[in-house]
């Protein structure tokens, strides 16, 4: 496939806090100040819409029902409103974006990365395959299904979410199927995590677009419940409930732009697919430096539906697969 260069956009920026129809209205408003400074691909962080849960780390398991009926009644339904608003954020741009957000999947929420075209088309969109200690309280677990690349003239698109970056298994699959650029939106913070970010992209040759949120204790709604009881506004780096840690890293490990603490800001880098194909001359873990004599990966990509029906008849909605996609996924 033809491909060319991309301006990618990496955006660190605070949700409105669990209102999901504000957050979508800001990321349509960042996505269009990104693509006005040339950007032709735009990341978002996990969990941008309606917001990322942290209270799950800063409470007792199971006593958060006010805020999770909250998170809940705000998550986005796929394809839905949500959706059609940040396609329509997407197409004005003319851009490839990729934002988290809370899903609603039926009784379950799921921790999922959406891929939309310029077309403003949903290409795709990846469930966390395994939500991180207490995110396990407010989200269930993605299946093989929901693990798309895109195809775009820049290169093959994917990524993972947060700490499955750190899954050895997950990144050789999508390391097996092209990906030239890497989304990773995640929370992860401090130094260790922009040395994964540099790990990733040294390893898989492609570019990684680490993206957080950056978030204030002033930015929670003081009629938030026990907000001041959560996050304490001279709690940790003066009042940083999620203090930013956005990085973007070209395929030979160097730093192409940040990270970047403590501030709402878009970080910017070219990103070059004929850098990808010079690097993995060098070094290609699913080519001429693998040994599929000696190591073999078996994935099992089938939706795992809750019905199933040995009469070949529709087993009804499956509400943990994914819906279908405009895009190519393959």
């Amino acid at each position: 496939m033809s491909v060319s260069k991309v301006v990618a956009a990496a955006v660190q920026a605070a949700p409105v806090f669990l209102d999901r129809d504000a957050t979508v209205e800001k990321a349509a408003r960042l996505t269009k100040e990104a693509v006005a400074h040339g950007a032709g691909l735009v990341v978002f962080p996990e969990a941008f819409v309606p917001t990322y849960p942290d209270w799950v780390w800063r409470t007792t398991p199971w006593a958060d029902r006010e805020w999770y009926e909250r998170l809940y009644d705000q998550s986005v339904t796929v394809p839905g409103p949500a959706t059609e608003a940040l396609g329509a954020a997407a197409r004005e741009g003319s851009t490839y974006l990729a934002i988290g957000v809370s899903e609603c999947g039926g009784g379950t929420l799921y921790n999922t990365l959406l891929f939309f075209g310029p077309d403003g088309s949903l290409l795709g969109k990846h469930r966390k395959l395994m939500p991180t200690g207490s995110e396990r309280t407010v989200w269930g677990m993605g299946d093989g299904s929901t693990l798309p690349v895109i195809d775009t003239p820049y290169g093959r698109l994917s990524g993972l979410t947060c700490w499955e970056n750190c899954m050895p298994l997950a990144r050789f699959f999508l390391y097996s199927r092209g990906v030239d650029i890497w989304a990773a939106p995640t929370l992860a913070q401090g130094d260790g995590w922009i040395a994964s970010m540099r790990h990733v992209a040294l390893e898989g040759r492609c570019y990684v677009i680490g993206v957080n949120p950056c978030v204030h204790a002033d930015q929670i709604p003081a009629d938030f419940p026990h907000r001041d009881r959560i996050w304490p506004a001279g709690q940790g780096a003066d009042g940083w409930v999620e203090p930013g840690n956005s990085v973007i890293v070209a395929p030979t490990g160097a730093i192409l732009a940040g990270p970047v603490r403590h501030q709402e800001t878009i970080l910017y880098a070219d990103v070059d697919p004929a850098a990808v194909h010079a690097a993995r001359r060098y070094f290609d873990p699913v080519g001429h430096y693998h040994r599929p004599d000696i190591f073999q990966l078996h994935i099992d990509t089938r939706p795992r539906a809750p019905v199933v029906r040995r009469d070949g008849g529709p087993a009804g909605p499956n509400p943990s697969a994914p819906e279908a996609t405009t895009g190519s996924s393959g």
